[in-house]
């Protein structure tokens, strides 16, 4: 009876420290477990993630990420042919545009060959003048037009706020901005209340204007009506806001136009001085540059130089250039 005893003390025993030694991993994971739920429960990498992206820090880098998309898609939009010839009030032809660049290259191609110069040069001012020319003039005329729009876009804003003050609704503010307005502000106006007459969206309807005019000015008119579209409010002060704000802009850029006017000015006459001196140089001793033109190493020299020259003045364009 004694060993029977003995024996079934020694198997409990060892039992019971087979099951201490085997459950260790089971224990440490309940009470792994029972902590993580006190300290209030598991979190997977995917729930930290979507905790970390809820941050202010993350949702404001997230908002510059797509502004910022949204301005290079925008520049390289307004870099096309067609935004520029309706920016420039030119509608959207862009094939009567290639076909008078090809015209505009052919007439000025013609023009060495007749003074007896080489095909290369003759190809070369074909090319300049076909697909340089109409470009540089298509951009200086958007760029006018948008310069006078911008300039006039203030005073149509407070148009639109003494109308609201008087108790006109918005769409008639606007009519009467494309009949009393200077072009080119009355003309988008007009359009502008065609479209939302026609049944378009406010919205759609400043983005297609937008997209025949894209200034700043015009984007924050699109979204101070879109915002108070949303949420209410008083528009008039909306928009009185926007007009100081405005205002101060262009006051602003007057003041830089200012500061910079000698740094213009300098650029002006550091760039013109090199072409200057060879123009005086050959007109009082023809023999003097005439290496230049008809040797080799005279078209190396006047390439190099061209490019220097070419590379200075945009330097200088980027130091003078200022956005704002």
């Amino acid at each position: 009876m004694l060993f029977v005893i003995a024996g079934i003390l020694g198997f409990i025993t060892i039992a019971g420290l087979g099951f201490a030694f085997a459950g260790g991993d089971q224990n440490a994971a309940r009470t792994a477990k029972r902590t993580q739920a006190i300290l209030g429960g598991p979190r997977d990498d995917t729930a930290r993630a979507k905790a970390v992206a809820n941050t202010p820090d993350a949702r404001r880098k997230q908002i510059l990420k797509t502004l910022k998309e949204q301005d290079r898609q925008q520049k390289k939009a307004s870099l096309s042919i067609t935004a520029r010839l309706r920016a420039a009030g030119l509608g959207e032809n862009v094939r009567m545009f290639w076909i008078i660049s090809g015209v505009v290259g052919l007439t000025i191609g013609i023009v060495p060959l007749a003074l007896g110069q080489s095909p290369l040069i003759a190809l070369g001012a074909a090319f300049a003048a076909g697909f340089g020319l109409p470009r540089w003039v298509v951009g200086m005329l958007a760029k006018a037009r948008t310069k006078k729009f911008t300039e006039a876009f203030s005073d149509a804003i407070d148009i639109i706020v003494r109308g609201i003050k008087s108790g006109l609704p918005v769409h008639d503010c606007l009519k009467i901005i494309g009949k009393e307005c200077t072009e080119p502000l009355a003309g988008e106006f007009r359009i502008l209340t065609e479209n939302v007459g026609m049944g378009m969206p406010m919205d759609a309807a400043l983005e297609r204007m937008y997209e025949r005019m894209p200034t700043n000015e015009l984007r924050f008119f699109a979204i101070v009506l879109s915002i108070q579209a949303k949420t209410g409010g008083n528009l008039a002060e909306a928009l009185g806001n926007l007009s100081t704000v405005l205002r101060a802009r262009k006051l602003m850029g007057e003041k830089i136009k200012a500061l910079s006017a000698e740094a213009v000015a300098s650029a002006f006459i550091i760039g013109a001085l090199p072409p200057g001196v060879v123009v005086l140089i050959t007109v009082t001793s023809p023999a003097y540059m005439q290496p230049l033109f008809t040797d080799p190493r005279g078209h190396l020299m006047l390439l190099a130089g061209g490019i220097w020259m070419s590379l200075g003045i945009f330097v200088m364009r980027k130091m003078i250039n200022f956005k704002f």
